[in-house]
């Protein structure tokens, strides 16, 4: 069986950032005005009045600072709170292929790479611009890839799904070489208007060439030596916009449209489930926690990430052993662990490990040991 190399990756950073001082003044106009426009029926208690938000509530929640979107001004006007992405023709590339272009080309560089010797592109995100054709065979189009590709949904484990899939592709001979593609625009199935959730997502693109190791040529090389996936069902993270709901004429409303999650109970549940499947991967790949130097985790919540490396480790991570972006990016689902992955790995020597991990909605849960080459 082939060994597995992750030989490049790369990142498309939008072109906007929202501070939560601006985020911040945007909802919190939102919400007087609507405490205003309800002032009666706040009164005899038939509304609820809403809560302003605030930067130290944000931070404390989530470590979270600013933000990247696509578009800015939209989100920030309380008037409105929704980005301002205009649809493209069809002949046109689409937002979200356009992003992931710029990923791979980042990518493709980094493995001394060209379109030319990749055979299979995967697209796998939370939210896909739309179900046909697929985002995948649109950016094979547009770079010129031979072969074939598909699109994949497993929420914020989709990356480290992702990998796998590659991986068995590589080892399997079905392809010399696969592009894997993560583009989150969450920002448009984000609830802006919702006090416990407006600040949480953010978004980017991540991309991860996946070849074997006999052929590769990069300076980058990550040998892959494990992967172990875990999925179990919960509703308490969930989305329910599809294309079923022009059969609804029941009258619900945008917001159960859109993300919404039980965060007290995704944490308690979701924490020891990312940690255990972590030391399972680890003593897969033979080795023992002690000697694992990195951990690229899933960029969600601060809070989440210093409890899972602590039930890892039996004490607190230090800063360089569990890299965190999500303080600048927000959460950027799927991408999260790969853009950290793809900004703290230079500085590992040969012969060092590390894991990537995501997880979230489903629940999905998915790790993956690599080896500096």
């Amino acid at each position: 069986m082939k060994q597995a190399v992750i030989s490049g990756t790369g990142l498309f950073t939008p072109p906007y950032s929202i501070s939560n001082e601006e985020l911040v003044t945007c909802f919190n106009a939102y919400v007087e005005q609507f405490n205003a426009d309800n002032a009666g029926a706040i009164a005899d208690g038939s509304v609820a009045a809403l809560e302003p938000s605030s930067v130290a509530f944000i931070e404390k929640a989530s470590g979270i600072k600013a933000r990247f979107v696509m578009e800015k001004e939209g989100i920030l006007d309380p008037r409105r709170m929704v980005p301002r992405i205009p649809e493209r023709a069809d002949e046109e590339l689409s937002v979200q292929a356009e992003i992931c272009v710029k990923a791979a080309q980042q990518a493709l560089d980094r493995a001394g790479r060209t379109p030319a010797d990749i055979d299979m592109v995967l697209v796998a995100c939370s939210n896909m611009q739309r179900a046909y054709p697929a985002m995948a065979v649109e950016v094979q189009q547009a770079l010129g890839i031979e072969g074939y590709g598909f699109d994949m949904n497993v929420a914020c484990s989709s990356a480290t799904f992702g990998i796998q899939t590659a991986v068995a592709a590589v080892q399997s001979g079905q392809a010399r070489a696969v592009l894997v593609l993560n583009p989150e625009i969450t920002s448009g199935h984000l609830n802006w208007r919702d006090r416990d959730s407006h600040f949480i997502f953010g978004d980017a693109c991540t991309a991860i060439v996946i070849e074997a190791a006999d052929s590769a040529v990069s300076k980058h090389q990550f040998a892959i030596l494990d992967t172990k996936l875990k999925t179990a069902f919960s509703n308490n993270i969930r989305n329910n916009f599809g294309f079923m709901n022009r059969f609804d004429e029941s009258g619900i409303g945008q917001a159960d449209k859109l993300f919404r999650q039980q965060g007290r109970k995704v944490f308690k549940e979701v924490c020891p489930m990312a940690a255990e499947t972590i030391k399972n991967a680890v003593a897969n790949a033979g080795l023992e926690i002690a000697q694992v130097q990195r951990y690229w985790l899933h960029q969600a919540n601060l809070n989440m990430n210093q409890l899972i490396s602590r039930m890892i480790l039996g004490r607190d991570a230090e800063p360089q052993e569990a890299p965190v972006i999500l303080d600048t990016y927000a959460n950027t689902s799927s991408a999260g662990s790969i853009i950290a992955f793809h900004k703290y790995q230079d500085d590992m020597p040969a012969g060092a490990h590390g894991v990537i991990c995501s997880f979230g909605a489903g629940y999905s849960i998915g790790s993956v040991v690599v080896r500096k080459l």
